[in-house]
């Protein structure tokens, strides 16, 4: 397919262009707010065509299918309009500023018969689908506890609105929970019914949070902990799933790339899990091309998309009011 880009994003730029052109699809044009910002992102990676005006880039016939990478309070009716200009959809976490308003993008698609994924990048890394594997296989028999540990530091050239326009959807929780909501979800297998946390804003911007820890209740009675932060810089990430069988260590992999160690845990001893190491965000367009072909499902949905963000602003709610919040998944649940 052609495809075209609703945003001149540095992910775009950094793993999504390669991710698509690999697999052979043509990325013929971009949309962004500005010409200077449209025609000199479009000349640094060899696209042909660059606009400010989305409707202009929809009306081209020929563009099957687009990438939103664009903040994310314009996600929502950047994705309606491309659904009604008949283009399968590939849209950036979070899907949008509410649970409503994902799930009204949901919807559209759906009614139009298109694809539509949320870009969920973790769920298709080789040590994730491990991880989900030994879980499934009951390598550690009834899992009891998740702990999610994905406080990084921000690199400078990300900062910007993530750290100081609330406006824009700036802060940790739409930007890293939401991928851990996936995370736990995809592990697991079931959806968060509530949540506690607490959130601070420690400096590195304004009007945002920027660290958040919470605790969710699975339906299972699993217990999943979570720790997101845009200002520890020598924090490590992983997760580790403990059962009543074994124990899960996986360390260095809440990352775009695909690196870090699994270690199983149990009665026979530590045991150093492979996994396949390909490309995550090619692993991405594969999924969702065959989805297109009507071969299979995207990484991650739609639902999945709007399921990680109930999450997410629960997380954020339970913060702000320090009390307990039941999971709203909206007409997605």
């Amino acid at each position: 397919m052609r495809w075209a880009l609703v945003g001149a994003s540095t992910i775009a730029a950094e793993h999504v262009i390669g991710a698509l052109r690999a697999a052979g699809e043509d990325v013929a044009l971009v949309q962004s707010s500005t010409v200077a910002r449209a025609s000199e992102f479009a000349k640094a990676q060899g696209i042909a065509g660059y606009a400010t005006d989305l409707g202009a880039i929809l009306s081209d016939e020929g563009i099957g299918a687009v990438y939103i990478s664009s903040t994310n309070e314009k996600h929502h009716a950047q994705a309606l309009a491309a659904i009604a200009a008949g283009k399968h959809v590939l849209c950036e976490k979070p899907l949008a500023m509410t649970v409503a308003e994902a799930s009204e993008m949901v919807a559209a698609a759906k009614a139009r018969g298109l694809v539509f994924a949320t870009n969920h990048h973790l769920r298709c890394s080789g040590s994730h689908r491990a991880v989900r594997g030994l879980i499934a296989s009951g390598q550690i028999g009834r899992v009891l506890s998740l702990r999610l540990f994905h406080a990084v530091h921000l690199p400078g050239h990300l900062q910007g609105w993530r750290i100081d326009n609330p406006g824009a959807g700036g802060g940790v929780i739409p930007d890293i929970t939401v991928h851990d909501a996936d995370v736990a979800r995809f592990l697991l297998g079931e959806d968060p019914v509530s949540v506690v946390a607490e959130m601070v804003s420690s400096g590195m911007g304004q009007g945002v949070e920027d660290s958040v820890m919470s605790v969710w209740t699975m339906p299972s009675g699993a217990m999943v902990m979570a720790h997101e932060s845009f200002t520890h810089p020598f924090a490590g990430s992983g997760l580790e799933v403990h059962g009543t069988e074994g124990s899960i260590f996986a360390t260095g992999v809440m990352t775009q790339r695909p690196v870090g160690e699994i270690v199983l845990m149990g009665d026979k001893g530590r045991e150093v899990v492979p996994y396949p190491t390909h490309n995550l965000y090619a692993q991405a367009v594969t999924d969702f091309l065959s989805a297109v072909a009507g071969k299979g499902r995207p990484a991650a949905d739609g639902r999945d998309g709007v399921a990680s963000l109930a999450v997410a602003l629960a997380v954020r709610t339970a913060a702000r009011t320090g009390v307990r919040q039941a999971v709203d998944y909206g007409v997605a649940a």
